[in-house]
């Protein structure tokens, strides 16, 4: 997957995964890709339901050693 940015957001605890990838994704053009890393547990939800909310696309997530990573493309 072609990834326009990516977010570490590792160690932080909510809001703050949403609170970066909110600024980030504000950056982006509609279409384009980002890509978010987590490991705060509620970033699942978070996420998911912001995406939605903004009328993004959540095309994949996926949790691998304790990090969770997301794809969203803006909507």
């Amino acid at each position: 997957m072609n990834v326009d940015k990516l977010v570490d957001a590792k160690g932080l605890a909510c809001p703050m995964p949403i609170v970066r990838t909110k600024k980030a994704m504000d950056g982006l053009s509609s279409g384009q890709i980002l890509e978010v890393h987590a490991t705060d547990k509620g970033a699942k939800n978070d996420l998911t339901a912001w995406a939605a909310s903004g009328g993004h696309s959540l095309l994949k997530h996926e949790e691998e050693a304790g990090v969770l990573k997301f794809w969203i493309q803006k909507g």
